[in-house]
Order: structure tokens, then sequence, then C-alpha cells
């Protein structure tokens, strides 16, 4: 049917609907929700809309069949200047929430397969784990522990440069396995600690004041990338750079000379100091594909680090 409007220039609800290939009651719910503006009423009280309410219908469905909500296809229709700005945002904010429906939706059916996979006896378990989770994930637990077991008066930007480090990322499309490692990390750290257990904290938390804290955990980071090259290449724990690099730092935090004696002492420290390795473990299982090789992490860096000090240490 050709798109001609009446002789007045004005189509009733009936025509508009017709043309726009839709019914009357998404007319008049557009018309109601103050989409589809009407241009005016007959004697009788019907609604008339102008000549340019087709190509406007037209948006307003394309729109709304994107997924749009109803307020920002209002803002789309209704400007003028600046029209594809406002588009361009609209879909980029649908995008978004689109992506993490999906990533919800993923990690939904990777916990599903998790316990539908797993034996009977455990399938409790898996259920009490993943049900805590929320879903996308939320990492909001992990950085809430680590800001709690870092040098109080570390400053901020290093303590940033932390978390990046010690906080993974979920993958946004997870293997059940990786759900899992995620639910146990999580479970792990909302764990209350036991009174009586012990020190949680490195000894070298005890004396780090701003300054030294900033020194301790960069010089870290420097090491751990040093002794990576080695660990990919699967090297036994060997002194050289990546291991001087590390009881450097320790020496310059605790103002003390790199000596034979220092490092025996530093050994002795480092050994006594709280393990986190069940961390460590699930963040390498959280991150790994399935069949690769494991990448470094800062724990296994740091045990790897610790093992050449001893190493150089015996053969002293």
């Amino acid at each position: 049917m050709p798109e001609t409007a009446p002789s007045d220039g004005l189509w009733s609800i009936g025509e508009l609907a017709e043309h726009a290939g839709t019914t009357v009651k998404t007319v008049r719910f557009y018309s109601d929700s103050g989409l589809l503006p009407e241009r005016t009423r007959s004697s009788g009280g019907h609604r008339r809309y102008g000549s340019d309410a087709l190509d406007r219908l037209r948006m307003i469905r394309s729109l709304r069949g994107l997924g749009l909500p109803v307020p920002e296809v209002r803002r789309i229709v209704d400007e003028r200047a600046g029209a594809d700005g406002a588009l361009e945002d609209a879909v980029a904010g649908q995008l978004r929430t689109l992506g993490s429906r999906l990533s919800a939706l993923r990690w939904q059916e990777a916990a599903l397969r998790l316990v539908q996979e797993c034996p009977p006896d455990e399938r409790a378990d898996r259920l009490r784990l993943v049900g805590a989770l929320a879903t996308p994930p939320s990492t909001a637990p992990l950085a809430r522990f680590w800001r709690a077991w870092l040098p109080p008066r570390m400053p901020a930007a290093s303590r940033t440069a932390f978390l990046e480090a010690a906080v993974p990322q979920p993958p946004d499309a997870p293997a059940p396995s990786q759900v899992l490692a995620f639910a146990r990390l999580c479970a792990l750290v909302s764990r209350p600690c036991t009174p009586g257990t012990g020190p949680t904290q490195p000894a070298a938390h005890s004396t780090a004041g701003a300054r030294e804290s900033a020194v301790l955990y960069a010089g870290l980071a420097e090491s751990y990338d040093l002794a990576g090259e080695p660990m990919r290449a699967g090297e036994a724990p060997t002194p050289g750079e990546a291991l001087d690099c590390f009881v450097t730092t320790y020496a310059s935090v605790t103002r003390s000379r790199d000596t034979p004696a220092f490092r025996r002492g530093l050994s002795r420290q480092l050994a006594s100091d709280p393990r986190l390795d069940r961390y460590w473990d699930l963040v390498a299982e959280l991150t790994t594909p399935d069949g690769a090789r494991p990448e470094p992490t800062p724990g296994t860096a740091h045990d790897w680090l610790l093992a050449a000090l001893d190493s150089q240490l015996a053969s002293a």
C-alpha cells in the first residue's frame, strides 16, 4: 500500500499502524508513553498523527527491537542537533549491558555444568560454593582481603599496583574448573581468622612505613618479573639477577647491607612468614586455560626466589 497521507496530511491511528506493519495497541502504547505525540484529535476524539509520525514510529520500533529502554529511545527520537551522538551513546551503553548479561549467563552455565559433572557426594559442597558467587562474579572480596593484609601506611599508588597484580580478573567465558577455583578463592579470603594462630602478615610489614612499603612492593614486583622468565622456561631456582633484586629490596627496607649473614637471616625470616600458597594455587587454576602451563604468580615467584636463596646458602 502506498505510504501517502490523507489529503489533510494526518493519519488515523489505524492507518498509521497499518502502514508501519504493527498494531493499533502498539501505536497507542507509544503515544501514551510520550514517544509518539499525536498532532491533534478529530471531532470524535480520535487521535490524528502528522506526516512525520511514520518515520518516527519506525525509528522507535527499531530502537526498542535493539533492547533500548524507553527513556533512551525518547532522548534519541526527540533530539534534533546531535542525534547521532545520542544514538551512539545509547548503543554503546546497551552493548555494555548485554556484555554484562552474557558474562553472567556464561558463569551460570559453567556453574551448572560444574554441579552436573561432579560426583554426587560432592554436589552439596559445590552448590554451596557457587551459590555464594554473584553473577557476573565480583572481585571485591579478594580486594578487601589484600587491603587488610597490606601495610596500613602503604601509599595509594603502590597499593593499587599490587592489587592489579594480586587480584585476578575472572574470565568472561569460564570453564567449570575456573568457576570452582574462583568460588574457592572467595571462600578462602572470606574465612574468619582463628584467634591464636600466630601472625597473619609478613614480618616486613611490622616496620614498613609509607616509604618502606612503597620500596618493598616495587622491588618485589621487579624481582618477580625477573624470575618469571626462568620459571616459564622450567628452570630450577638458582641465584642470579632476580635473586639479587629480591634480596636488595629487603636490605633497602631494613636499611641493611647485603651480606651472607643478612641473606641467612632473611631466609629464616621468610621461612617463618605466613604462607598464602593456597591463594596462589587457586589463582593459577583460575587464570590458566585447560592444558596450558600455569603463568608465574607473585606467590609462585616469591617461593621460587626463596628456594633460590636457600640453594645459594646451601652451596656457600
